[in-house]
């Protein structure tokens, strides 16, 4: 892969007792070098991800991002994102790469929701592709992929990962998404 070929990591972070969680999108290089930043939000338990991202990647504004990497496919508290609303909104590929396993969402789902809030979340978790497990430098993630096949997948994760197991843009997105909320909360306080 070409050094310069960039990619919009989107990872977020919300507290316990948050109405929104910040979402971060950066633009990294394959090389590592960050190339911008883009910030958001979504409703914690809300269904609204999706549109957000597309959004934040909108106001981004980079033409020249190929991929988007997304932390996982339900933040802020199973606001679950359509993968292929996602891609076919952005007209990118879209990777979702979550770092533990588990049985899926549903059990979780079921436990928190019910009723149109259940049948809505449940819907659109039950369209989004499989989970792949994948071994990146010794550590294992799971991908979900829309606009690429499960070895490109594959190779962009691997390419995007230099060490451990976090892709470069997703790990840039978390401390940026993180940063802002502590800077939000401060700001709140002080007001």
């Amino acid at each position: 892969m070409k050094a310069g070929a960039r990619s919009l990591g989107i990872a977020e972070s919300f507290a316990g007792d948050d109405e929104r969680s910040v979402l971060c999108g950066a633009v990294v290089r394959a090389d590592r070098v960050v190339d911008g930043f883009g910030f958001g939000s979504c409703s914690v338990g809300g269904t609204d991800a999706t549109d957000t991202l597309v959004s934040l990647h909108d106001r981004v504004g980079r033409d020249d991002v190929r991929w988007i990497l997304l932390s996982g496919i339900a933040p802020a508290w199973f606001n679950v994102v359509d993968l292929h609303g996602l891609s076919a909104a952005t007209d990118r590929p879209v990777l979702s790469v979550s770092f533990e396993s588990s049985p899926g969402l549903e059990p979780a789902l079921r436990e928190a929701f019910s009723d149109d809030a259940l049948d809505r979340r449940l819907s659109t978790y039950r369209d989004q592709p499989p989970r792949r497990r994948l071994d990146v430098n010794g550590e294992t993630v799971y991908v979900r992929a829309v606009g690429v096949d499960g070895d490109r997948a594959a190779e962009l994760v691997r390419a995007f990962t230099p060490e451990g197991g976090r892709p470069e843009p997703l790990r840039v997105a978390r401390l940026g998404a993180r940063a802002a909320r502590r800077f939000r909360g401060g700001v709140d306080e002080e007001a």
